[in-house]
């Protein structure tokens, strides 16, 4: 693939290249940022163009990251170009919140504001003119990456870690065939019964839990009624996080075999809740998504 890694100029968004580009496995990495008329401020994703991407259209992978991460987490840690470069996948991975807003308090926690951004859209004071990241993920950075890259809009799925593997599953459920399909490394499953999540929707959605049930996978899962779903989800056995119960796995598998939705849970003995974790597992979760994209 020639290393320009040039965005479609001739399209009204415009994109600023934030590094050079660089080779991987035959195809290309960039950083962008790109004015977001949704959270009305710039927002950065990395992308991953496989050597097909020089010649055809590809299905994408979005990638969605845990709490405190930016755009460039999963693409220099997880080690997933190989296997995107194998099965022709591009892979987008974008920043998990806004910055730089200027909102009282955006920075003073590091699950709450600035890295956190939960991929809800905010309905709080002085939250939700920016905190917009549902709509930034599922609508406007689909239609983005549609008008400057090789991407096959009609083929997306989802993954994502922690935070980023609850935002996965609930853009997945709350957008039936819309992805050919989700996966997740040990995603937050039932934030409502949570303290990560707890903070999170009472701070951008209220107090009103009612309005929470709209962005949580396992309450999302016991009313699914889309077409077939199949999920894989890498837990490790010992992930801090899970032994704190703010993962919840249980409630989610437990909904998802009252819908008979597909889920693969894995166990991972001996695995925390780091990039060590997700670099070890990450290929089979390309060749899941692999199956459904390139059907």
């Amino acid at each position: 693939m020639r290393l320009s890694g040039r965005p479609n100029r001739n399209r009204a968004v415009a994109l600023c290249t934030l590094c050079f580009p660089l080779a991987w496995h035959g195809g290309v990495f960039r950083s962008f940022q790109s004015p977001s008329s949704e959270l009305k401020c710039k927002m950065k994703f990395a992308i991953y163009l496989p050597p097909k991407a020089e010649s055809s259209k590809c299905p994408v992978l979005f990638w969605l990251s845990g709490l405190t991460c930016t755009e460039q987490n999963f693409i220099t840690k997880a080690g997933s170009q190989q296997a995107a470069a194998e099965h022709g996948i591009i892979i987008v991975a974008p920043d998990t919140s806004p910055r730089g807003c200027n909102i009282e308090g955006e920075d003073e926690s590091w699950d709450f504001g600035t890295g956190a951004g939960f991929y809800v859209n905010a309905t709080q004071e002085p939250w939700k003119t920016n905190y917009r990241m549902y709509s930034y993920i599922t609508e406007e950075l689909p239609r983005l990456l549609a008008s400057n890259f090789p991407v096959d809009a009609e083929r997306m799925s989802l993954s994502g870690h922690s935070m980023g593997g609850h935002g996965a599953l609930i853009c997945a459920f709350k957008n039936p065939g819309k992805y050919k399909a989700v996966s997740a490394f040990a995603p937050i499953c039932n934030p409502m019964q949570c303290a990560w999540g707890q903070k999170a929707f009472s701070g951008y959605l209220g107090p009103d839990k009612t309005t929470w049930e709209a962005y949580d996978a396992t309450v999302l899962a016991a009313s699914y009624a889309g077409p077939p779903l199949d999920i894989l989800i890498d837990q490790g056995r010992d992930d801090q996080f899970l032994s704190a119960s703010q993962l919840l796995p249980d409630n989610l598998i437990a909904a998802c075999s009252q819908k008979n939705i597909p889920v693969v849970f894995r166990l991972q003995q001996g695995y925390d809740h780091s990039y060590y974790f997700v670099f070890s597992f990450i290929n089979d979760h390309i060749k899941h998504h692999a199956k459904y994209l390139n059907a």
